[in-house]
């Protein structure tokens, strides 16, 4: 694997984290796209969202790093607009290291929503909850 930004540690060197456990991180993002935009990370390597599987272990690390992301932004926003969590899908993912983008809304400039528009099924954007509903296990047993 060639060096990766968002992997421990480089990424402790870079930015500020809002939370840490034994599965993810959180950051701020470095170009905020919105009031407040963070950064879920898995401290484990995973490229993309095209890396989980229908596997109760990819289900868990998602919703996890959802309700983390969640938390943090009732915590830091809690008069935001709305709320947003979602991933970037591959090719316009920007860094190949899984990672769930977090936003108390309204963007910041307004225009930055259209690289975080979910467009059908070419899917630039895939929210967190879709990606829940596709990598949910075939046996109900989480």
């Amino acid at each position: 694997m060639t060096h990766c930004i968002f992997c421990p540690p480089a990424i402790f060197s870079s930015a500020k984290v809002l939370h840490q456990d034994d599965k993810v991180y959180a950051i701020e993002d470095i170009k905020p796209a919105a009031l407040r935009h963070y950064l879920i990370i898995p401290v484990d390597h995973i490229a993309t969202v095209r890396n989980l599987q229908r596997r109760k272990e990819d289900y868990a690390l998602v919703e996890h790093m959802l309700k983390i992301g969640q938390s943090l932004l009732q915590r830091d926003a809690p008069g935001a607009l709305q709320y947003r969590f979602g991933f970037h899908q591959p090719p316009f993912n920007s860094v190949n290291h899984l990672h769930l983008h977090c936003f108390a809304l309204p963007y910041t400039p307004r225009w930055k929503k259209f690289k975080y528009f979910s467009y059908g099924p070419v899917g630039v954007f895939l929210e967190a909850n879709k990606l829940l509903e596709k990598i949910k296990p075939m046996h109900d047993n989480l």
